[in-house]
This record gives C-alpha cells, structure tokens and sequence, in this order.
C-alpha cells in the first residue's frame, strides 16, 4: 500500500530497524546515538501532550528554534497529532514572529529558549488564539502561566491513549497539509506554502530512489529546519533510513565535521565559498614557486571548465600542463579538502542559491564531489538536481523523474508536478497568479538543455535577493525604511548571491540643503554628500533602518553617490520608478568594491 503520510516512513524505519541508529546528537560534549525506536517514541509523547492540550487535527503548530534534534521530534510529534507544523525561522524579528502566528492561525508554540519566548510574551494580547508558549530549553523564567516548561508540557500527555494516536494517525491521508512554510515575496507581507504529506513523499521516495541518499550514508545537518531545503532533507532522511548527525551550531561545523565523519552534506552555496576561499588564501598566500603553480592551476581548471562545458578541451600542452599541475597541486588540495570534512565524504549537496561556476569546476577537478540542484519552497525545495557520474556543472541537473519543465515565451521556468505546493494558505489571488493551468510560474528565468535536459537558471524575474547563504530578502521593504527618512531620496539594496547586502543611495536635494544651513557647512549638491558631516548622519539612518530588520537583511556596506537619479541619466522611468536591472549594472563596480575583501 502506499504511504499516507510521512509517518508512514517513519514507521518503517521502526518496525525494519527499530534498535539501529538514527541520528547523532551532542549531548556533555559528545555525539551520542539516538534510535529510530527511541525517536518515535519521543515523537508519540509529544503528540499525547498536544491532544491533551487541546490541539486538534488541522490545527497550526509554530516551532521557533535554530536546527536541532528536538526540532524534528517535535515535528514528528506534531504531524502524529493530526496538526501543522508551522515553522518560524528563529532570527525573525517580533513583529515578523507576530504576521506568521497570526496569518497561519497557530494555536501553540514550541520557543527554543527563553530569548525566543520573550519574542512572545510582549504579544500575548494580539495572540489570542494560542493557547500556550513551550519553552524547549532552559528554565522557564517569566512570570506567567502562559509559558510552560516542555517537562510541564509532555507530563499532560500522560492521560492521553495509545487509541487516541492511532485514531489521529488514521485521519492523515497523502492530501492532507504537512507544512506551511512562510517564504519571502518581493514585495510585501511572506506567504504561506501549503505542502501536503503527497508532496513530501513524493520528494522523500524520489531521493531514495535515484540512490542520492543511500542507508549507509551518514548526514551532517545544519541547515536551518525553518525552510524547506532542510525539509527536504528531513523527508529524505526518514525514506532513505541514513543516519542524521545534528551540528550544534553553524560556526561548530568544522569541528563536527571532523566528530561525525559524514559521508554527506547539504549547504547553501555561502559554505562550499568559504572552503574554497581558504584554498585559495592559502594558496596565493605561499611564496615563490608554490604560488606560481597554484596561479596557473587555478587559471586552468577555470578555463578547463568552460572548455568542457562547451564540449570541447584543452589543448595539448595545456592539457599536458594541467595533468601534471593535478597530480602536484590539487591531489594535495583534495587531500586537505577530506581531512578538513572528515575523511570520509562522498558527495555533498549544493542548493538554495545558485553556485559560481568557477567554484564548481575546482571541486570537480580536485576530485570533491559537490552536486547542485534547484527547487523552492512553492516545489517542495527539490525539482532538480544534477547526480552523481553525471554532474553536469553550470546547470542545475535535470528534473526529478515525476517533474515536467516548460520554458514560457519570456524565459520563464514552468513547471508541473508531484511537488508543486496545493496553494498559499488563505491567499487565493497570489495561489491562482503563481500556478496557472497545473503549471508553476516560478519567476526565475533560465535555458533547458534540448539534450540532457538539464537546466541553467540565467536571471530572476522580480528582484527578489537569495543571498549567497540562501537567504530569501525583499529589498523594497529595506528600500522604504531607508527613504522614510527625509534625508534619503532613493535606496537601491544590492545582494543576490553576495555574502551580504549593500545599497546605494541618493539625497533629497532640499532635505541635503537644510542640513547644509542647519550644520554651517556648505557646497555644492555633490560636495555635500561627501561631507563627514552628511556621512555620520547617512550611518546614523542606516543604523536605525538596521535595527528595524533581521540580521540577514541588514545592510552592511553602503555608498551616497555625488548626484540624484533622474529620468534623464536613465535610472528612473516616467513614473519615476527605479530601474534596479539598469542600477546594477551602471554602478556595478561600486557594488563590486563592497565585496573585494
């Protein structure tokens, strides 16, 4: 019979192997293994505290917490109550934590410490549908009976039957919702995607069977279970029976690394970035010969890539050249590359943003398998994905068997499949826009491979920023807080697969001339917005649109240029809009400058 529900993976993997391990946790400063048996059972006694609760089936769940083991036990126990799990991406602002709470109508929420209750104690007022605050971690310290302890909390489900878990695992079915994922538009409030127990399935049984993930593998997971890429991986995990070793943080995965020993990772491009530019300072930072030879390595294994890429190759002294820089410089480069993962990786796992091409083509030639793929949270994170023996670098792979593809007129990525989303909750006109006849409009613009079939992303239709972290950021929400001062003409946010963002920005030529006589200096329009005087203001505004905004969105570098935009010198239309395609490009060495280090 075919699986209902995601538990029904789970289930397996207890009845198969129930006593074999299924992930690793560090607990008193060792990992220590945690069975599929004992990870069902502390699913099921999360699920009796819910019922006991009050939480029905249907019912929305919040989880804010970082990645962590209980993160998915409190998951499982929440799809076990017939309930939602509504995540929280945990670096949210209150007023953000608020939108999600109130939108997806969540009648509890799971907070991973103290710092994450306060979050919600300062809207107990405007959440009067939730029911109570649990605090995962730490000693319950504020003063109301709105918050409980998760020892408090698992303690009412003691009353509660086994009959009475049979009976809500009995009333999922392959349509019911697994998920909403709150993700970022470009403009706007976030939007719920409604993923089913179908979709997941679909993504779980699929990476199980292209032999992605195999049982033997070992996982390191870091990736943050408040979005869909980690979901992904969480599906996957419970079909393919592999064992998930759990990071403690994102700065201690160089140390877990090499505690765990994974044979596979999943990461965001940001993290494949910084293996690759500790080889190359290190590289470039020797002297002499040694520098020579890693230069030329590097030169040839750039253009070895775009060579291969275009079905052709080196010519046969560079060929000649390359072969034995390979066998000197990169089998070392490889031989770091293992000992810095662990020793024993096979293949690692890039999405979430796109992969420079260049960093690909190095990984592939020092013998480091990394495959990348494509999909977003509206597709259950997976829709394609190169494999390995035929990593296709550049693309992102083909699409998962089951996904169709289609390239509209306008360069658009369509597509149509078991993982597309059922809806945006509680939005029907964004749901009827994005798919359209059983067809997804993705946004994203991108070439299909009219022989492999293997897909390249080329463009992003709106000016939605993924940050080279795979963070989803919406500029103009930054832009308006910046040009909510007076000071401020207009703001251009800059970022996509960058590290971090950055903006330009204009003055208001009478606000600048009031500041001017306000502060005795004087100028002319461009001498004055190089002023320190005008600078320590433009920071100070800066730093309070700063403080309005999560970490990832904030702005890190900025630059006030000497003139205004104008429909004149190009930068804005007729209705005096913004044209950022054009901004980029015209100031590109500008934004560029705020990333040379």
């Amino acid at each position: 019979m075919p699986n209902q529900s995601i538990l029904d993976l789970v289930g397996a993997q207890v009845r198969t192997r129930g006593p074999e391990t299924a992930a690793l946790v560090k607990l008193d400063g060792q990992y220590r293994p945690v069975s599929w048996a004992e990870l069902w059972s502390e699913a099921e006694r999360v699920a009796q505290a819910l019922i006991a609760i009050g939480i029905g089936p249907g019912d929305r769940v919040n989880i804010v917490s970082n990645t962590r083991y209980e993160w998915v036990s409190l998951d499982l126990g929440i799809v076990g109550a017939g309930a939602v799990t509504v995540p929280i991406d945990p670096s949210n602002l209150a007023d953000e934590c608020l939108y999600v709470c109130e939108h997806s109508g969540a009648r509890l929420v799971f907070c991973e410490d103290a710092a994450q209750v306060g979050k919600f104690l300062g809207l107990r007022d405007a959440l009067t549908g939730v029911i109570n605050v649990v605090q995962m971690t730490g000693e319950v310290t504020a003063a109301s009976n709105w918050v409980m302890s998760m020892l408090e909390f698992l303690a009412l489900g003691l009353a509660v039957e086994d009959a009475a878990l049979v009976e809500r695992r009995a009333s999922l079915g392959p349509e019911s919702i697994l998920t909403i994922i709150y993700t970022s538009g470009t403009t706007g409030r976030p939007k719920g995607v409604v993923l089913t127990h179908a979709n997941m399935i679909y993504e779980a049984e699929t990476i199980r069977d292209l032999g992605l993930i195999e049982q033997t593998d070992v996982q390191l997971l870091f990736l943050p279970l408040a979005h869909s890429f980690a979901k992904v991986i969480e599906a996957g995990w419970l079909a393919t029976g592999h064992v998930l070793a759990f990071a403690e943080s994102i700065t201690t995965v160089p140390h877990n690394l090499k505690e765990v020993r994974p044979t596979i990772m999943a990461g965001v491009p940001r993290v494949f970035e910084k293996f690759y530019g500790a080889v190359i300072s290190q590289g470039l930072g020797a002297g002499g010969l040694k520098r020579k030879l890693f230069g030329v390595t590097l030169a040839l294994s750039a253009e070895h890539g775009q060579l291969e890429r275009a079905g052709k190759s080196l010519g046969l002294v560079e060929g000649l050249v390359f072969k034995l820089l390979s066998r000197v410089v990169l089998t070392r480069i490889r031989a770091g590359f293992m000992a810095a993962l662990g020793g024993r990786m096979r293949l690692m796992l890039s999405g979430g943003a796109p992969l420079a091409r260049e960093i690909g083509w190095f990984f592939h030639d020092t013998g480091i398998v990394v495959l990348e793929g494509y999909g977003m949270t509206e597709t259950s994170a997976g829709t394609t994905v190169n494999l390995p023996g035929d990593n296709q670098i550049g693309t992102v792979g083909p699409a998962l068997p089951g996904t169709e593809i289609e390239i509209a007129s306008d360069g658009e990525i369509l597509l149509r499949g078991p993982g597309i989303m059922r809806e945006y909750w509680r939005d029907p006109e964004a749901t009827a826009e994005t798919i359209v006849n059983g067809w997804l409009h993705t946004g994203d613009i991108g070439v299909l491979d009219p022989v492999t079939r293997a897909l390249t992303i080329t463009d992003r239709k709106k000016d939605l920023i993924i940050t080279a972290g795979g963070k989803n950021v919406s500029p103009q929400r930054i832009e308006d807080l910046a040009k909510s001062h007076v000071l401020v003409a207009q703001c251009v946010v800059h970022g996509d697969r960058r590290r971090y963002l950055s903006a330009l920005l204009t003055l208001d030529a009478a606000a600048l001339a009031e500041f001017a006589k306000q502060h005795g200096i004087s100028g002319d329009y461009a001498a004055l917005t190089q002023h320190p005087k005008v600078r320590a203001a433009v920071d100070e505004i800066i730093a309070q649109v700063n403080d309005e905004l999560a970490r990832v969105e904030t702005i890190k570098k900025f630059a006030v240029l000497e003139h205004d935009f104008s429909i004149e010198t190009g930068e804005l239309t007729p209705k005096l809009s913004v044209k950022r395609k054009l901004v980029n490009s015209k100031y590109g060495h500008v934004f560029d400058g705020f990333y040379d280090d």
